[in-house]
């Protein structure tokens, strides 16, 4: 489940920081040996400054301290060709870690807990995790893993 590259929709999603619960995406970047997983909560919020247009793809300027992936709502992403409702945006100073034990206490029921979306594209994913690694924007310590 926990793979990377899958993408998981939690129904609800539990946040860290206690904001309260909601439906959300899940999009694995890297799994730690089943200890501690790399991901990312993708939104539908578009934080990019608006002199910046792009439809998908990497966002990245240093200078302003911008990181982002962006995924076109028309874009088919997942292997069984599934796209998100809306254009989301994966923020580089987003991502963060997740504690594998503290996710399959909390996600058992495939259905009613978490939906399995499907598994991102190979090319998209590798487009992603380039578009992460190499930002100034992500903490060093999420860059070195990824």
């Amino acid at each position: 489940m926990y793979d990377a590259g899958n993408i998981l929709k939690f129904t609800p999603f539990y946040f860290k920081n206690g904001h309260p619960a909601k439906t959300k995406y899940f999009v694995v970047l890297k799994n730690l040996e089943n200890q501690t997983i790399l991901a990312s909560l993708p939104t539908s919020k578009d934080f990019i400054p608006e002199d910046i247009v792009i439809e998908k793809g990497c966002v990245d300027f240093p200078e302003i301290n911008v990181n982002c992936f962006v995924i076109s709502s028309k874009e088919s992403i997942t292997d069984c060709n599934k796209h998100f409702p809306r254009t989301t945006f994966i923020y580089g100073y987003q991502i963060d870690l997740y504690d594998w034990n503290y996710l399959n206490n909390h996600y058992k029921i495939e259905g009613v807990d978490f939906e399995f979306f499907g598994k991102m594209k190979q090319e998209i994913f590798e487009d992603l995790i380039h578009c992460l690694k190499n930002s100034s924007s992500v903490k060093y310590k999420h860059r070195r893993i990824l």
